[in-house]
């Protein structure tokens, strides 16, 4: 790519910006500084290192079998390093509890510790990354239907336990980065057929969730996320959206926004200014459903646009945390990464380049021809031109540039695994 011409281009793009009342140098900066959170399950399709056997289950399911997967962590590092290289940023690594280092040996899940994450830990600052965290209640002997809200106490014990040392186990990476883990906690609870104790097991899993959170850390951030339904548990949800935001706004927690967990024609993006007014902030986990719940590599399409340009324009970047969650085993996986982080960085740049102070003061006035015709106009403005440049600062590869560099990465790497 021609270092020249991008440079030009830029040029007459922030000229072209400033018209409509638009610093693109202040746009890049902004984008500069927002951190999205990399889930380190695309790398493997969602295995995990334990020596327990993942059942799988809990609507967890990586389709595809293209070749090159990670096997391990060092494998799994070595990724997401190389991802790291065709990305610009400062990002963080989302780790689930599955991906612990357990040096080989099988330690049960209400027996996993901060010890199990030290050399993750190390690695990270060694890189210069944030952790974040999950626990993970799926693809376990005890996981049934039912974990938080199994009306078994032994097994409810078990996921309580489980879960109260994920938590500690956020505190201290958040303690070691000085800068504060978030920790999601999601589970698959639900039914497949017609269930008529629907508030019994919302009420236990009420219960359960606030055994589990009755310890209060100063290092970590407790994130709840919802879904509207599982594989084989599709008639009843037991954390389902309306569960999660009344708690959340009645115990001030985190509610995680996956953008795969909702109805195909909702809009997620219209969720941000409500959860922004009784809620302390957000967590997102930015995906693509296909008819469902399908985890599709993110593309910067109308929901991933719309959803960056409604934080945005909620002036809300500091109080809504970016993650991404999907997992595609038909695809070179490192591709699938880049792909996922450089689109919604698109996203964020459409949204932090709209003339929005113009859009507001025509709303005010009333002036809705002016509104509508100005936002179809943005619509063309060059804000690829900014993108290519903003590839440049950071000394990585210009538009599908990156291409060839992940066939170079398959070929020297992934395709001898």
């Amino acid at each position: 790519m021609n270092t020249g011409n991008i440079q030009k281009s830029y040029e007459i793009a922030r000229e072209r910006y400033a018209a409509v009342g638009v610093n693109t140098d202040e746009a890049l900066a902004k984008l500069q500084k927002i951190a999205i959170s990399i889930h380190c399950w695309q790398a493997d399709d969602v295995n995990g290192f334990e020596n327990l056997g993942n059942l799988g289950g809990g609507g967890i399911q990586a389709t595809g079998n293209y070749p090159g997967k990670a096997r391990n962590i060092g494998e799994v590092r070595a990724d997401i390093e190389k991802v790291l290289t065709l990305v610009a940023g400062s990002h963080r690594l989302n780790l689930h509890e599955i991906y612990g280092d357990f040096q080989g040996k099988a330690v049960d899940r209400d027996a996993v510790a901060p010890e199990h994450f030290t050399s993750w830990i190390e690695w990270a600052k060694e890189k210069g990354i944030k952790l974040d965290f999950n626990s993970t209640s799926f693809g376990h002997p005890k996981s049934g239907d039912l974990t938080l809200a199994n009306p078994d106490k032994a097994i409810r014990d078990f996921w309580i336990e489980h879960t109260k040392r994920c938590r500690l186990v956020s505190e201290e990476m958040g303690k070691a980065q000085n800068d504060p883990c978030i920790m999601n906690l999601w589970i698959h609870d639900g039914s497949k057929d017609i269930t008529v104790n629907r508030l019994k097991y919302r009420q236990i899993l009420e219960q359960s969730l606030d055994e589990i959170f009755a310890t209060e850390y100063k290092n970590m951030k407790d994130c709840i996320e919802a879904k509207l339904f599982g594989i084989a548990l599709e008639s009843y949800t037991v954390g389902s959206y309306d569960f999660y935001l009344g708690y959340g706004a009645k115990k001030q927690k985190i509610v995680t926004l996956d953008t795969g967990h909702f109805h195909l024609t909702e809009s997620i993006a219209d969720k941000i200014s409500s959860l922004l007014l009784f809620t302390p902030e957000i967590m997102l986990h930015v995906s693509r459903p296909v008819r469902w719940d399908s985890d599709h590599v993110t593309i910067l399409n109308d929901d991933t646009a719309d959803l960056a340009k409604e934080i945005v324009r909620a002036d809300a970047l500091d109080k809504v945390h970016i993650g991404l969650d999907y997992f595609d085993a038909s695809i070179n996986r490192i591709g699938a990464y880049v792909i996922g982080i450089r689109s919604t960085q698109k996203a964020f740049l459409q949204g932090l380049l709209e003339p929005i102070d113009t859009l507001r003061r025509y709303e005010e006035n009333g002036q809705y021809f002016e509104r509508l015709a100005l936002l179809e106009e943005a619509k063309g403005l060059p804000w690829n031109a900014v993108w290519d440049y903003f590839c440049l600062k950071n000394n990585i590869p210009v538009a599908e540039d990156y291409i060839t560099e992940i066939q170079k990465y398959e070929k020297e790497v992934t395709s001898k695994r």
